[in-house]
């Protein structure tokens, strides 16, 4: 090769590599978080959140490894599983293994999944792989409780309605889709899960400016560990990814809360 050709494929498979580097690898490059917050219930909780399984590059094998080494008490899914009749298959490939685990497993719907044109399909399809969709419902647990609420960027959540289903003196552990809901809650919990704003996805200054996605991310709060008056919340980078299938210093997680 000349080194007049030689240069343009030299800067090609940069240009190249920096785009699957910094891009790509984010989407395929596991991390399980790891969130210690004593609330005395010693129990572990895995959490997936945002699979949008349309746009997902982590493999059914990862989860399965995650799971294998982790070995949480119970799984939480909060919410965007997808919003395409046809990605149900794929789906179904995740939640197998989540099934195969023998691990309890809840979920709650998100603002993709309400997209959907019969989401009460969605719904028997998750609860077909064993997996319990809570819509404004409570479930007491061995020491504690967890409260489903469903979507609030969608109009479904149902605040009071899901707290006076709970069991007084038992810890509330809240399972939702869209943390902006924190803002509304105005009555104690000990601890909640949510998703939803993926970590921003796209790393950049000024993102919320650009796409608006409600009061707490405008807030700059919209990823991690979090406090207001009424608990303590975790928002995760959830799995998949909404409108392009990129990311970019954001890496797709896998959350385990130990409780």
């Amino acid at each position: 090769m000349t080194m007049t050709l030689l240069f343009p494929a030299i800067g090609l498979i940069a240009v190249v590599t920096a785009f699957y580097g910094m891009l790509i690898l984010p989407t395929r490059w596991l991390k399980v978080e790891r969130v210690h917050c004593d609330l005395g219930i010693g129990v572990s909780i895995l959490q997936l959140s945002d699979l949008h399984v349309e746009r997902l590059r982590v493999k059914p094998e990862q989860l399965e490894r995650v799971l294998r080494a982790e070995n949480p008490d119970y799984i939480c899914i909060t919410g965007d599983f997808t919003k395409l009749p046809s990605s149900l298959p794929k789906l179904g490939t995740y939640l197998k293994v989540v099934q195969a685990s023998g691990i309890p497993a809840y979920a709650v719907l998100g603002n993709h999944d309400h997209q959907r044109p019969v989401v009460g399909r969605l719904i028997r399809f998750i609860e077909g792989y064993g997996i319990r969709v809570l819509r404004n419902e409570v479930v007491p647990l061995n020491g504690f409780q967890i409260v489903g609420i469903d979507d609030y960027d969608s109009g479904k959540s149902k605040i009071g309605k899901s707290f006076s289903q709970t069991v007084p003196h038992l810890p509330k552990v809240v399972v939702t889709h869209d943390p902006n809901i924190v803002l509304e809650i105005k009555q104690p919990y000990e601890y909640l899960m949510a998703g939803h704003l993926h970590g921003k996805q796209f790393n950049v200054p000024g993102f919320y400016k650009l796409r608006p996605m409600g009061r707490l991310p405008a807030m700059g709060i919209y990823k991690g560990l979090h406090r207001k008056s009424y608990g303590t919340f975790y928002i995760s980078k959830g799995l998949g990814q909404t409108g392009i299938n990129l990311r970019f210093m954001v890496r797709s997680e896998v959350t385990l809360h130990s409780l």
